[in-house]
Parts: C-alpha cells; structure tokens; sequence
C-alpha cells in the first residue's frame, strides 16, 4: 500500500522530534564537525549538483518558468563556493545554545538567571532557490534545532541533491539524518500538514512571495516567523544634510531592486525638496527609475513624473520604480510610515537629535534607521552571520532573523536544599 501524503509528514514530522532531543545536547564541536564536513562534501560534488540543477533547470523552461525565477533557481559555480563559504562562516559563529545570563542572588538565597535553548523542530517552506536549503539547514543545526525544510517543486532535484551533501555532514559528525530532513513529495499537500502539525513541529519559517506567506499565516496551527511586504521609506528632514541625503536616498533605491530592504517610497520634507529632488530625479532618471510622485513632486520635477496614486502608497515594486511625497514636516512622515509601511525598515535622513530620536521611537517598524541605507536590514550587515529572513511580527523574533532567533530563553534556578518559606 502507497504511503500517504500526511502518513509520510508525520513519520517525517515524529523523526524530527526525536532527533531534536539529539540536536538540543550536542556539542559546539559536534554541531561545526557536521557543518564543515557538509562543505567538503558540497565541494566534492559540484558535479552532481551541476547536473541535479540542469534537470531542474530544463522542467522549468518547459514549464515556462520566467527568466527571473530561472536565475533564482540557477546553481552556478559561484552560488555553490557561496553555499559552501556559508557553512564554513556558521560553523565560525559563536554557539547561543547553552549561554546563561542575568544570574543573581535574591533574598531567599536562590540563584536565578536565564540559559539560552533551541525552538525543538523548525518547518522552513521556500520557493525556488536551492541555496536556502543550506542556509535554513545550517543556522538550524547550528542553533540546536531539528528542520523539516519543503522547497518548491521547481527545485526538487538540486535539493535533493544538498540534501545528500548534508546528510553526509551529519553522519560524519554522528548526528541522525532527521535532523535536517528535505521533504521528498512536490504534493502541496506536504505543506498543508507540515504547518498543521503542533505536536512535532515548533514553529514555521516561510520564505517567498506574499501568496505563499499570506497562505501558510492563515492556516497554519503552529507559530510563524514571517514577513509579508516590504514596503521601505526613507524620509529626508528638514534638518537633513544634502549630500548625505542624495547618497543614502539613491542607494537605498538603486543598489539592487528586488530585495525586501528596497526603498518604495521616498518622503520629503517640503522646506528642504526644491535643494533634493532635483538632484535626486537626474540620478534616477539616469538609471532608469519610473517616478510617480504626488502634485507638490510633480510640480518641481516635471511632467515626466507620473501621478501617484493611493495604491502606489501601499506597493512593494520590486523593480526600478519609485513613489515619492513631499510633506509639511516629520509628525506627517510619520503617519505616513505608519499607515502605509509594512514595519520592515524605515530611515530618516536628519543632522537634527531631536527629530532623529522621535523617528526612532514612533515608527513601529522592525529596523528604524537614521542617515543610514534601508539597503543594511540584512543579518549578515547587522553582524549575525548570516539570516534564516526577516520578521516584522512582534513576537517572537523581529528583524533579520540569525542564530538567537531560533532560540528562546528558559529560566533556571540554582539552590542549595532552599525551600520556600
């Protein structure tokens, strides 16, 4: 008898939570042995993975995959030294597991303090690129937890194919294969039951379009680490420095389009417009940003600049087009930020203390910067390593997403024979 979709997740599911007992106690050594012996088996590989990708490669041609999801999906020889660098740079990473803080003696005479441990199973479901299996497997492992990872069907064969590479870095290390298991079915049944699944799987880490994201928030039964938009401002105060201003505002737009940490939306004071959008405008035009603005940035830059409407406001574009709205001073930037922002990243450009410090204390985003890119909402920039995404929920992580954020804390108690009076 064929097994079913939702008898096999929970034989993955109940494998996964055995072994993250295994997971939780293993040592630092342990954990960095299996690591760096999955990068020697990646590179001992290359082949293989060459060959597992073109399969994916060719289906996805035949069934007219675009050519950016074509390029997401690519393993070349470059994304393979990445992958295998990354492991090697987790493997480097200081070990959170384990870590006591705040001990303090209280006036009964216990000890109390908080030691850091792993979620238990984490459920990692993504779409087309195969480099997040590494990434998602490593800071897993690394942070003591036991993953099921799901990536899209796409992608099947070159994630089957990592899959071998770090089942080989476990085994080495003598740690059991379910601690990073890769779903084999394309069923998307498996993800139905992977996210419904509270008994084995602690929490769910979803990484792709908003569809996907939207989909596992609402059904799942298990907590999820997520973001949806990343609708990213940067307001230019009053008080800002011009050039600082001309240099942050482009970078945040025009290093690199589709990125969640892209700047959509450019506010600006309007006392300080007339010296910073021209400029600006010249810079972007040059690159070839479609501008859409409000009648105040219509008015300075030209009949170039198209209308904004009130959809632009709440539009991640992922691609060189830029909104931008002159406004009376920082309290509307704020508002602004606040109804129209997905709580990603926001940056105020000001030399004012004043204002920059109520910029960071009101805008309830999950990276608030000043004079800064939006560009650097990234763990590997904030000095985490690496990320395993973003989250703009509130609890449990916020942020980019690096080792500590697959932990949480547990309190612990030192006595000698004390009791309670």
């Amino acid at each position: 008898m064929t097994e079913s979709v939702l008898d096999y997740m929970t034989r993955l599911g109940r494998a996964a939570r055995e072994a993250s007992r295994v997971t939780a106690r293993a040592t630092t050594a342990q954990k960095n042995n299996a690591l760096l012996a999955a990068a020697r088996a990646l590179d001992a590989a290359r082949d293989e993975l060459i060959r597992a990708n073109a399969q994916d490669l060719d289906n996805g041609r035949a069934s007219g995959l675009d050519e950016a999801m074509l390029d997401r999906l690519a393993l070349t020889p470059a994304r393979i030294d990445d992958m295998i660098e990354g492991l090697r740079q987790v493997a480097g990473l200081p070990d959170p597991i384990g870590t006591i803080r705040d001990m303090r003696y209280l006036p009964s005479g216990i000890q109390v303090g908080k030691m850091r441990v792993p979620l238990g199973v984490i459920g990692i479901i993504y779409e087309s690129r195969p480099n997040v299996t590494i990434d998602a497997a490593s800071l897993c492992l690394k942070s003591g937890n036991a993953t099921i990872l799901r990536g899209g069907s796409e992608a099947i064969h070159s994630n089957r194919a990592i899959a071998a590479c770090i089942q080989q870095g476990l085994a080495e290390a003598g740690l059991p294969a379910a601690c990073v298991q890769v779903v084999e079915t394309t069923d998307r049944a498996a993800v139905g039951a992977l996210i419904t699944m509270p008994e084995f799987v602690d929490v769910i880490v979803p990484r792709g379009g908003k569809s996907l994201i939207e989909r596992i928030s609402r059904d799942a039964r298990v907590p999820v680490i997520k973001h949806l938009d990343g609708i990213c401002h940067v307001y230019i105060d009053i008080a800002a420095d011009v050039d600082k201003a001309i240099r942050v505002a482009d970078n945040a737009k025009t290093q690199r389009y589709a990125p969640c940490n892209t700047m959509e939306t450019l506010l600006v004071h309007q006392g300080i417009a007339a010296r910073v959008l021209p400029p600006l405008a010249e810079i972007y035009r040059a690159k070839g940003v479609e501008l859409r603005g409000c009648a105040a940035t219509r008015a300075l830059l030209g009949a170039d600049v198209l209308e904004a409407t009130e959809e632009d406001w709440h539009t991640e574009y992922n691609a060189p087009i830029l909104s931008i709205r002159v406004l009376d001073g920082l309290e509307q930037a704020i508002e602004h930020i606040n109804h129209y922002g997905s709580h990603h990243t926001d940056s105020i450009i000001t030399e004012s203390f004043t204002d920059a410090r109520r910029f960071l204390t009101e805008v309830d985003s999950s990276s608030v910067m000043v004079n800064a890119s939006t560009r650097f909402a990234d763990g590997f920039e904030y000095g985490l390593g690496a990320e395993i995404g973003i989250s703009t929920d509130k609890l449990h992580a916020r942020g980019p997403v690096g080792l500590e954020g697959l932990t949480s804390e547990k309190y612990v108690v030192f006595g000698d024979g004390h009791v309670r009076g």
